[in-house]
């Protein structure tokens, strides 16, 4: 499966944006997707995922750090998965990848077979 990333910008702290990512290929539906990001000087760190199971959702996972504050969903008949983010924080500063995979666990990075080319995302403070 391919992925392409979209919706990044510029935006002021506590405010929101929504990010879409498309999915290209076959059996879009039979892999779990996730939403990493990359801040500047740091490592790429996981943000959420939702799993394969069901149509439209499945379990849904997220890092504390973003945890009550973004939403991960998608839409199989699309095929795209989005990440709401609000309250957004000068500290959600990063370049996000959407990342497809068919294993677990979904925040290591390994399980990840696709990743999109990243859009980026900047919070002024």
């Amino acid at each position: 499966v391919q992925l392409q990333a979209s919706g990044g910008g510029l935006v002021q702290a506590g405010g929101s944006l929504t990010l879409s990512c498309a999915a290209s290929g076959r059996g879009f539906s039979e892999y779990a997707m996730g939403w990493w990001r990359q801040a500047p000087g740091k490592e790429r760190e996981f943000v959420a995922a939702i799993s394969w199971v069901g149509g439209t959702g499945g379990p849904t996972f997220y890092a504390d750090s973003v945890k009550g504050r973004f939403t991960i969903s998608r839409d199989n008949v699309k095929k795209m998965v989005y990440l709401r983010m609000d309250s957004l924080k000068f500290e959600d500063t990063a370049v996000y990848y959407c990342g497809a995979s068919r294993q677990s666990p979904l925040n290591r990075e390994w399980p990840y077979e696709s990743w999109g080319q990243g859009t980026l995302v900047t919070v002024s403070s």
